[in-house]
C-alpha cells in the first residue's frame, strides 16, 4: 500500500502545485497598476498622486452610475495603493506581485518533499483574493497622507480609524457593526480612515497598532485607542469621549443675557441650538469643534423649568429644534433656521456664512486672514473697512457710529472691522505714519499677497461719526466699486500682534486637563504602552525641575571642595562639534581631599619632572599642591590627557598662563605664590566662578584639538589609591 500510496500523494502535489501556478498567473495578470493609472514606471510620486485624483474623481460611483464604475474605482485604489508605498512599487517592479512579500519563490516554500512528509503551511493556501470591500477602499490610508492631510484634518474634525490586515480573521466579526457606524457617523461630519499594518509598516509603528482588529481615535493629532466592545453605542460614545468637554455651554433663564453679551470680551457670534433632548446632539457638538476659533456655542434645553423665560424670550417653537444666531446685537437673532431633521451640511452652512461679527476686531494675523482674504480673481474681490481707534471712554460713541455705517451698508464685497491702535501699533503706524494721521481714521484696503502686500486709501476728513463722515465713506465706496485703481497707496503690512495669548495659561491648563483624564481613562484600562510617553514626559520635567532648582543651588559651595574631571570616551578632539560634545563627553568629580594621591601620581605619570616644579609653585605651606578647580580631560582609550589649571586671585594678571602651558616650565613668581599660599589656607577660599573663568577659553582650544596631550603607560588604580 504505501508505493500506491506515495503514488496518490505524487499526483495530488502536481495537482495542488498547478492550481496554485494558474492561481498565481491570473492573479499577476489581473492589475497592472501602472497601465490602470496611465502612468509609465518612471513616474513620480507627485505623477502618481495627480493621475490617481484625476481618474478616482471620473470613476467614483457616486458620480459615474455605468455599470463597471465600482469594479474600475476598486482598481484605480488598488492601483494607487501598490504605487504610492515604495515597498510594494519595488515588490511588484521586480517580481510582478501586488502583495507585500509574496514572491513567486514562495510557491515552493509551503511544502516538504514529500519522501519526509507532506507537509503544506498558510502560505501554500494564500491565494491573491483581498478581503477588503469597496467601502475599505473608499478610506484606506497611507502614512504620507496621513501626515499631509489627515493629522492636519484632525484639528477640525475627529477620526476614526480601524487597524486591519489581509487576512485577519477576526476583523470579519466586527465587520457589520462597522459599516453601521461608518454610515452613520460619517454622516455626521466624523472622519473615517482603515490602515492595513502589513502594508503601512511606519503607519503602524506610528499609531501604536501592533494587532489587528484595532479602533483608533484621532483627535488634535493626538491617538487614542478604543477599549470597549464593538458595539455602535460604544463607537459613538467613544468618538464623542474624544472631543474637548468645554465645546458647548448649557444655557438657561439665568446666564443666557451673560452668554449673549460674551461676543465683548471673545470677539465671536454666539449660536443657541433649542432642543428637547436632555443631552446635547453629536451633530452640534462636531458643529462646535469645527468652528470652535470663531463662533461660541450654546444648548437651551426646551421643556425644562428654568429655560422657560429664555423660550418665551425669544418665541422659539417646540416642536422642532431651531438655532439662533447673534452678534453685537444680544435682543435680535442676525440669522435663524427651524428644522426636524438637521443635516451637517445645513450646519455648516449656516455657521460658516455667520463666522464673523458685523464689525470684529482684529485680535491675530488668522483672524485678519480669515476676515480679509488675498484677492485671487476679480470676481471674488473684497475690500477691507478698517477703522483705528482706541479704547478711551471719549471713543465710544465715534465707534458706536462707525457700527450703525456698518449695519445699513452690509455687502458680499466689504468686511468691516476695527482695531485699537494700542494694541496693534506696528499695522497702525504703517496706515498713519506715511500721511502723519491720528487715530479715529478709517482705511479702505485690499491685500494683494499673502506676504501682507496691500493696496489702501484713507478716507479724507478722518472718522468722528457724523453724519457728514458717514456720507463720504459712502460716497468713497462707491468710488471704489466703479473703479479699482482709486486705491492709491501700496504697503507691506507686519504681522499682527496676537492678543489672545493673555490666555495661554488657560488653554495650557485646558490642555493638561485633557491629558490627565487621559492617563486616568488609561490606567482603567491597563494601556501601558500608550501611557509610557505620558509617564516619561513627567518624569523628564520633575528631573529637569530638581536638577536646575535644588541641584544647582549648592552648586558652587560644592565646586569649592570638588574637582570637575571630564572624560572623553573614544572621541577625536580635532574633529569635534558642540552638539556632538554635548552627547559623548561624560562628566564626573573627584574630592580633593579623598582622591589626592590618584592625582599625584597621574600628574607624575603623566608630566615627569615638569609635576615637581608644579608643587613647588601650588605647594602650601604642608608642601600639598591645592587641585581644587583642576580639570582634566581624558582619552580612555588613547590613554592621554589635556590639563587645565585655575585662575587663582594673585593670577589674574597673567591670565595666559591658565592652561595646560602652565605644566611646561616653571613659572615666574613662585616665591610670591609660597609666601602667599598659606594666607589663603587660612583665609576663605576663592569663589569657584574666579578660578574657572579661562574655562571657556581652554573648552574652545580643546574642541580644536590645539591642546597638548600628556600620555601615560596606564592609568592609576583609583580604587586601590583609597585604601
Amino acid at each position: 500500500m504505501r508505493p500506491i500510496a506515495q503514488s496518490f500523494f505524487r499526483r495530488l502535489f502536481w495537482l495542488a502545485a498547478v492550481l496554485m501556478l494558474l492561481a498565481n498567473a491570473g492573479a499577476a495578470s489581473d492589475i497592472d497598476p501602472y497601465k490602470i493609472l496611465g502612468v509609465s514606471r518612471h513616474a513620480s510620486q507627485a505623477e502618481i498622486k495627480r493621475a490617481y485624483k484625476q481618474l478616482a474623481r471620473e470613476w467614483h460611483p457616486d458620480k459615474n452610475k455605468s455599470p463597471g464604475a465600482q469594479d474600475m474605482f476598486i482598481k484605480i485604489t488598488k492601483s494607487y495603493e501598490i504605487l504610492s508605498n515604495e515597498e510594494r512599487r519595488a515588490n511588484y517592479d521586480r517580481f510582478g506581485e501586488t502583495d507585500e512579500n509574496q514572491h513567486r519563490s514562495q510557491a515552493q516554500q509551503g511544502f516538504r518533499h514529500f519522501h519526509e512528509s507532506f507537509f503544506f503551511d498558510q502560505t501554500f493556501f494564500h491565494f491573491r483574493q483581498s478581503t477588503r470591500d469597496f467601502a475599505d477602499s473608499k478610506h484606506m490610508l497611507h502614512y504620507e497622507q496621513y501626515m499631509n492631510e489627515i493629522v492636519p484634518e484632525s484639528f477640525r474634525r475627529p477620526y476614526l480609524i480601524k487597524v486591519t490586515s489581509e487576512w485577519c480573521f477576526s476583523c470579519i466579526h466586527i465587520e457589520p457593526i462597522w459599516k453601521e457606524t461608518v454610515l452613520e457617523l460619517e454622516a455626521l461630519g466624523v472622519g473615517i480612515g482603515v490602515v492595513d499594518i502589513g502594508f503601512e509598516k511606519r503607519l503602524r509603528s506610528l499609531l501604536g497598532a501592533h494587532r489587528p482588529p484595532s479602533i483608533l481615535g484621532l483627535v488634535n493629532g493626538r491617538v487614542t485607542s478604543f477599549h470597549r466592545g464593538v458595539v455602535r453605542e460604544n463607537l459613538r460614545q467613544f468618538v464623542e469621549s474624544l472631543l474637548p468637554q468645554t465645546l458647548v455651554e448649557k444655557v438657561n433663564d439665568n446666564n443666557y443675557l451673560r452668554f449673549l453679551n460674551g461676543w465683548r470680551e471673545e470677539n465671536k457670534p454666539s449660536v443657541l441650538l433649542f432642543d428637547a433632548a436632555p443631552i446635547v446632539p453629536l451633530l452640534y457638538k462636531l458643529t462646535a469643534f469645527a468652528y470652535r476659533d470663531f463662533v461660541r456655542f450654546g444648548y437651551v434645553e426646551q421643556g425644562h423649568s428654568d429655560t422657560a423665560h429664555v423660550l418665551q424670550q425669544f418665541s422659539i417653537n417646540a416642536y422642532a429644534p431651531t438655532l439662533l444666531l447673534f452678534k453685537e446685537n444680544p435682543e435680535k437673532p442676525a440669522d435663524v433656521i427651524q428644522s426636524r431633521g438637521m443635516k451637517r451640511q445645513l450646519l455648516d452652512e449656516f455657521v460658516s456664512n455667520n463666522r464673523f461679527l458685523l464689525v470684529p476686531r482684529l485680535v491675530n494675523q488668522k483672524f485678519f486672514d480669515e476676515l480679509c482674504p488675498v484677492k485671487q480673481f476679480h470676481r471674488r474681490r473684497k475690500y477691507c473697512v478698517l477703522l483705528i481707534t482706541g479704547e478711551d471712554e471719549a471713543l465710544v460713541s465715534v465707534n458706536a457710529a462707525f457700527y450703525d455705517f456698518a449695519s445699513s451698508n452690509s455687502k458680499e464685497v466689504l468686511r468691516f472691522a476695527y482695531v485699537y491702535q494700542s494694541q496693534q501699533k506696528p499695522l497702525c503706524d504703517t496706515f498713519l505714519s506715511k500721511e502723519e494721521l491720528s487715530p479715529p481714521q478709517v482705511i479702505i484696503l485690499e491685500r494683494r499677497s499673502s506676504t501682507g502686500k496691500v493696496l489702501y486709501r484713507t478716507v479724507t476728513g478722518g472718522w468722528n461719526g457724523s453724519d457728514e463722515d458717514k456720507h463720504r465713506l459712502h460716497k468713497q465706496l462707491e468710488l471704489l466699486q466703479k473703479d479699482p485703481a482709486y486705491l492709491n497707496y501700496d504697503a507691506m503690512l507686519p504681522e499682527l500682534n496676537n492678543e489672545l495669548a493673555s490666555i495661554f495659561l488657560v488653554q495650557w491648563l485646558n490642555s493638561a486637563y485633557d491629558y490627565l483624564s487621559q492617563m486616568y481613562f488609561d490606567i482603567l484600562h491597563s494601556n501601558w504602552r500608550e501611557m509610557m510617553p505620558i509617564i516619561s514626559l513627567i518624569f523628564s520635567a520633575l528631573f529637569i525641575l530638581f536638577g536646575t532648582v535644588i541641584v544647582q543651588k549648592g552648586l558652587c559651595d560644592v565646586l569649592l571642595k570638588q574637582n570637575v574631571m571630564i572624560n572623553l570616551v573614544e572621541m577625536k578632539i580635532s574633529s569635534t562639534t558642540v552638539a556632538y560634545l554635548s552627547q559623548t563627553i561624560h562628566y564626573s568629580f573627584l574630592n580633593v581631599d579623598k582622591h589626592r594621591k590618584w592625582m599625584d601620581l597621574l600628574l607624575a605619570m603623566a608630566l615627569g619632572t615638569r609635576h615637581s616644579d608644579m608643587e613647588l609653585n601650588e605647594g602650601t605651606s604642608s608642601h600639598e599642591p591645592d587641585y581644587t578647580g583642576y580639570v582634566l580631560a581624558l582619552n580612555g582609550h588613547k590613554k592621554y590627557l589635556c590639563l587645565f589649571r585655575p585662575v587663582h586671585v594673585d593670577d589674574k594678571e597673567d591670565s595666559s598662563r591658565s592652561s595646560d602651558e602652565d605644566a611646561r616650565a616653571p613659572r615666574a613668581g613662585v616665591k610670591t605664590r609660597s609666601k602667599g599660599s598659606s594666607r589663603r589656607q587660612t583665609s576663605s577660599t576663592p569663589h569657584v566662578c574666579s578660578k574657572l573663568e579661562r574655562l571657556s577659553l581652554w573648552m574652545e582650544r580643546l574642541m580644536e584639538g590645539s591642546l597638548p596631550r600628556h600620555y601615560v603607560p596606564s592609568w592609576p588604580d583609583l580604587e586601590a589609591l583609597q585604601k
